[in-house]
């Protein structure tokens, strides 16, 4: 690993790190908006429970895109090849052995 990515990557553990917070939930119930203010700019909060890891609130790497999209239903009409009978059995009548 090169100097310069070796700390570029040290830089931003440490950001990271400074910018993570554990608390238990009353205080991230009491100041919800200040955590997510904090995951925000990159951090992320840990909630426990009586001091035991409960849930991670973390940044959503992937932006949502606001554009509309195509509708989801029926946006993979044509792309299905359909082979054989689908209303009939996969293995012949003979094979089963229940029906002997």
């Amino acid at each position: 690993m090169s100097h310069n990515l070796f700390l570029h990557v040290a830089v931003k553990l440490a950001i990271f790190m400074a910018v993570s917070k554990t608390v238990n939930i009353a205080e991230f119930k009491d100041r919800v908006s200040e955590y997510l203010a904090l995951v925000e700019q990159g951090g992320e909060v840990i909630v426990c429970r009586r001091n035991v890891p409960l849930a991670r609130v973390q940044p959503i790497r992937k932006p949502i895109d606001p554009t509309p999209r195509q509708p989801v239903v029926g946006c993979m009409k044509g792309t299905v090849r359909i082979h054989g009978d689908l209303t009939g059995p996969c293995v012949p009548e003979d094979d089963w052995e229940m029906l002997k």
